[in-house]
């Protein structure tokens, strides 16, 4: 199953929860409205109009109390329900900060810390997403971890202080992986909103609560009224529970399997089944398992390990299962030995362990297969690549990107021309829209680390991401419309700055607004046919010297997609017409979205060779599509093409 597959399948499942959704709030109203009828029919008076039926005269002398029981009931649900989605907006962080995580900081002297930011970024640079706000739980001494959000662009990880101490970093590593397959299949959205949901039902045990503990001291008086209201309050209690056996049927219904799928996700990132493996055994034989201190009711579902006491409808399939599907060879009487091992090992071994490795392992070939499978799910060899460029980024560079105070001016620094006219220029727009201290922190950036090196340049916009969408909106607006300015200063857009420009833009506009980014929508390839034909013609013009070739391989493109063959028409003007032909894909369904990049990566390979502005455009086209590319390995030949700007 493929990153298109896991993102249909996760919008089935959302429709799948609307309806257990609908059938759990109507079997609740029922419930309500029994339990009114039962305590308060008997004090109404017969209607003035007799019904002709016995239904029919049921339905009249009743129809208050089924009005308040069904109006009421369903207006609280909905309400609760748009209240809790609402406080929820800001995506992954703000469900981090209500679990008590507490964010990593760049500059943190703690190994453990600095051993979780390194993995995080390694699989995100890897994966050709930004880096997630990183958070740890530290009261939380339990194994586990989440990642929330509605997007990558608002994505949060957060991992529990037992999961820095008890994990090795191949253990912790394949954890993190785990949690950005949740990320990649569409999961983490659906958590999110599965969230919002089951808040409308959870709602009436606690208003249950509230209601008996404020009418109590009635229960002594000798007022019917109230001896009825605290009946009412305990059925309500009641019927709550019943709402929470409901929520937990839905969450169980919805993650079980999707949990094995990122278990076996996370071996594929990290070709290493011991490290998740070894992280589940080490859950088995803790003392505190994966169990929050925390009440982690609302987000059981988004969590690593089972973090709620529950054996009826748990959100996660058994542990030992779990351990099994991974290491067939596992059995559950070895868990005594393995936790006699861990007792004599050292906390300190984890920030002994080696960054990364040599990958000894055959690449795969760079064909549309492996790009499709690639998406959402990057090899060992990537990752181990990502960490090896990661070691070679400049610290002063890493730690400017890292900084909430340097993060923008790091971005604006990427972006200067090695034209030195041309580049006073772009320092002087700098100072125009952002000010003087922008400028001299540019400034301070070029003369400690310029030029930079053309590969170090998108990792370290992932690295800033976090920073850069910790500054506020407002001049969020202004620095993008600073890179607009400084980019087409010089009258032409190369593909870099149209890769850059691009990824800023979507990322940030989808982190400001989380709840509105989307994955896909529902429109089709024969629809959009023209904004196709448009995007398929500059990828081949961007890739060839020859206009045979660039003929020949739009083509290709173009009967890869399922689209009637036409001479090629490139646009004179090729950002403007990719940015209005992107905006339209789109709304392509998820499934179109994968003809439609296997139709590019075709397009790219007519000639058998890959050059470095084809990569730069089709990585462009992933991001504004929603569909994040993995990093591309060296191996791919290289050739250098004139841009036509």
């Amino acid at each position: 199953m493929n990153f298109f597959e896991r993102q249909d399948e996760a919008r089935r499942n959302t429709r799948r929860l609307v309806l257990l959704f609908i059938l759990a709030v109507i079997v609740i109203i029922i419930a309500i409205d029994i339990v009114l009828l039962f305590l308060f029919g008997s004090t109404l008076n017969e209607p003035m109009v007799t019904a002709p039926n016995t239904f029919g005269r049921f339905l009249s002398t009743h129809s208050p109390i089924l009005l308040v029981g069904t109006g009421g009931t369903g207006a609280a649900i909905a309400l609760a329900s748009i209240y809790r989605s609402a406080s929820l907006k800001e995506g992954g962080a703000v469900v981090a900060r209500q679990m008590g995580g507490v964010p990593v900081e760049a500059d943190s002297k703690d190994p453990l810390r600095r051993r979780l930011r390194n993995v995080v970024e390694e699989i995100a640079i890897a994966s050709g997403v930004p880096v997630p706000e990183i958070y740890v739980m530290e009261q939380e001494s339990g194994i586990n971890a989440f990642a929330a959000g509605y997007s990558p662009s608002d994505a949060a990880v957060a991992v529990t202080r037992g999961t820095l101490e008890s994990l090795n970093r191949e253990e912790l590593q394949g954890v993190i992986a785990h949690e950005f397959s949740h990320i990649f299949n569409g999961d983490m959205r659906l958590n999110i909103r599965l969230m919002g949901a089951l808040f409308g039902i959870l709602i009436l045990a606690i208003a249950g609560r509230r209601i008996l503990s404020g009418v109590r001291v009635s229960s002594r008086s000798k007022n019917n009224g109230g001896n009825a209201i605290i009946l009412f309050a305990i059925a309500l209690m009641a019927i709550g529970y019943i709402g929470l056996f409901f929520a937990r049927w839905i969450k169980s219904a919805v993650s079980r399997q999707r949990e094995y799928l990122a278990d076996a996700s996370a071996v594929q990132f990290t070709r290493s089944p011991q490290g998740i493996a070894g992280a589940l055994k080490k859950i088995a034989v803790h003392s505190q398992g994966a169990v929050l201190a925390r009440d982690s009711e609302e987000i059981a579902h988004m969590l690593f390990g089972q973090g709620v006491s529950a054996a009826m409808f748990a959100t996660h399939p058994p542990i030992i299962e779990r351990i099994q599907r991974i290491d067939p060879g596992f059995r559950e009487s070895e868990l005594a030995e393995i936790a006699k091992r861990l007792q004599r090992r050292s906390r300190k071994e984890a920030d002994q362990e080696a960054v990364a490795s040599k990958a000894s392992s055959k690449r795969a070939p760079f064909d549309p297969r492996t790009i499709i499978e690639g998406i959402g799910r990057p090899d060992w060899e990537r990752i181990v690549t990502a960490a090896a460029l990661a070691a070679t980024l400049p610290a002063s560079l890493v730690s400017a990107a890292r900084s909430t105070e340097w993060a923008p001016e790091l971005l604006l620094c990427v972006l200067l021309d090695q034209d030195a006219s041309l580049r006073d220029r772009q320092l002087f727009t700098i100072a125009e829209k952002l000010g003087a201290e922008s400028e001299a922190q540019v400034r301070y950036l070029m003369a400690s680390a310029m030029p930079i090196q053309p590969s170090h340049r998108l990792p370290l916009l992932e690295i800033a991401f976090p920073a850069l969408k910790r500054r506020p909106e407002a001049f969020i607006h202004r620095m993008l419309e600073t890179v607009t300015e400084i980019v087409h200063l010089d009258g032409k857009i190369e593909v870099f700055e149209f890769l850059l420009a691009k990824v800023i833009t979507l990322h940030l506009t989808d982190a400001m607004n989380p709840a509105q980014s989307r994955t896909g929508g529902s429109d089709t390839l024969m629809n959009q046919a023209q904004a196709v034909r448009n995007v398929i013609a500059i990828l081949a013009s961007h890739g060839h010297a020859d206009q045979g070739m660039v003929s020949r391989s739009y083509a290709v493109g173009i009967k890869s997609a399922g689209l009637d063959a036409s001479p090629i028409q490139i646009p004179s003007n090729w950002p403007n017409a990719l940015d209005k032909a992107l905006e339209r894909l789109d709304r392509l369904r998820i499934r179109e979205k994968e003809r439609l990049i296997r139709a590019l990566v075709e397009t790219i390979l007519t000639d058998a060779q890959v050059i470095t502005q084809e990569l730069e455009l089709l990585r462009a086209i992933g991001a504004a599509l929603h569909v994040p590319l993995p990093l591309p390995l060296p191996l791919l030949s290289q050739k250098s093409v004139p841009s036509d700007g």
